[in-house]
């Protein structure tokens, strides 16, 4: 079998810009690049020497999809560092604007973005002409999510109302009771869906990742928690530095997250997000949800990430539930947030929150002015970039036998599984496949 490179130019249908090339000599892959071209955009160096209050809205500048994700994991950074807890009813509150993201978030994804490659269509302007239902039923779910975000963030993208210590204004009442019946209808519309992506062909691709993912013992873990992985990493996430770090890759302006079980194991690529959630923390899903993701083929040991699809859906369903049941128990604290003290010496936080491409890690050191002095922000993408090349390697021996036009819709497919964020890891496609 003759050699060739498959080169995609630029990836469709994900956020940012990248590229994708892969060389194989014969059915054998010999190279293969996720090149994130866009440039660096340099948020860490651009907090530097900001006042501490800033670094939520600043972060959530870095993605217009995702903006709530970048505000939790600053402020809990924050929080953390400065040692001040917050109350519940500002825990609940974080919660239930987080859920909203889910919903916009996964909406968008699920329906727009990644179901059109189950149907050979593509986009989703064209699966709106064929199903025009389904898109209606999606745009209405994702609005839902909007509204969420808007009546607690003051606005649906990158919202204004958020603090370090928790809000500026808390909602009224009657303003998130308004949203009860949007969504009880969103969660119904989304099982419905469930149950027609149960009936998709998914691929057969299995691959034994080291899933990793906040974990927390009474709830489904998302703006919060302890760092958990598959082969039993289980550390608080002030700890993340010891057992994560980044390296650069010549063909990324992103870089590549890498894990060691201790700190003296081999370093490993990962995977999380989604899958990585439900698989490590299903136990923790209602009942009746986790035995629907079974109905419809998500088991607790799926390895397969083209099933990523059931586990975002089944993320919708459970944010509806999880915002519905905030909402009914809402009571308005007496204090929008707790005060931030002042610290008599530097001080340094962690923080991390399941943004709905996976984990999401801030750090922070702020000196006795309040002033940052040193910023890491390490998005989902930055972390799933090695784990994505190795599902285009494990594909590569069918990329070679597919015409190119198969094998470059399938890589597609491989890397729209995982929603990659290019913009937030600034660090997507231009598929290049290269037969020598």
């Amino acid at each position: 079998m003759a050699s060739r490179t498959l080169e995609v130019d630029f990836l469709t249908r994900v956020e940012g810009e990248g590229a994708l090339r892969i060389e194989l000599d014969g059915a054998e892959p010999k190279r293969i690049e996720l090149r994130i071209f866009e440039p660096p955009r340099f948020f860490e160096s651009l907090l530097r020497g900001r006042d501490q209050h800033e670094a939520p809205d600043i972060t959530s500048r870095i993605c217009g999809i995702c903006p709530v994700a970048y505000i939790t994991s600053a402020c809990a950074a924050l929080e953390q560092a400065h040692g001040i807890q917050l109350r519940a009813e500002h825990v609940a509150l974080r919660r239930l604007l987080y859920t909203g993201e889910w919903i916009e978030s996964h909406g968008l994804h699920v329906f727009m973005l990644h179901l059109p490659d189950f149907l050979g269509l593509p986009d989703a302007m064209t699966l709106a002409k064929q199903e025009p239902t389904l898109v209606k039923n999606a745009l209405r779910i994702k609005k839902v999510g909007n509204s969420l975000v808007r009546v607690l963030g003051g606005r649906e993208i990158h919202p204004i109302n958020t603090r370090v210590g928790g809000f500026y204004k808390a909602p009224e009442a009657a303003a998130l009771a308004e949203l009860l019946s949007e969504l009880a209808w969103a969660e119904q519309a989304t099982l419905e869906a469930l149950e027609r992506l149960a009936e998709l062909e998914f691929p057969s691709l299995e691959r034994d990742y080291e899933l990793v993912a906040l974990h927390a013992p009474d709830r489904y873990a998302i703006e919060s928690g302890r760092i958990r992985s598959s082969s039993g990493l289980d550390i608080d996430v002030s700890d993340y530095t010891q057992h994560f770090h980044e390296l650069q890759r010549p063909h990324s302006t992103a870089l590549h997250s890498l894990m060691r079980l201790t700190p003296q194991s081999e370093p490993r690529e990962y995977l999380c997000g989604p899958l990585a959630r439900f698989v490590l923390n299903h136990s923790e899903l209602p009942e009746d949800l986790f035995e629907l993701a079974g109905r419809a083929g998500l088991e607790p040991t799926c390895r397969n990430p083209f099933k990523s699809i059931l586990a975002r859906t089944i993320e919708i369903a459970f944010a509806c539930r999880e915002a519905a049941r905030i909402i009914r128990a809402y009571e308005p604290p007496s204090e929008p947030s707790v005060p931030l003290p002042p610290a008599a010496d530097a001080v340094e936080g962690h923080g991390a929150s399941e943004a709905p491409r996976g984990l999401l890690y801030h750090r922070y050191r702020v000196d006795t002015d309040g002033l940052i002095t040193e910023a890491q922000i390490v998005p989902p993408t930055s972390q799933n970039q090695g784990s994505i090349e190795r599902d285009l390697w494990d594909l590569a021996p069918e990329l070679g036998r597919l015409p190119l036009e198969e094998a470059t819709l399938l890589a597609e497919r491989a890397i729209r599984n995982h929603d990659p964020c290019i913009s937030c890891a600034t660090h997507f496609l231009n598929l290049e496949i290269r037969r020598a």
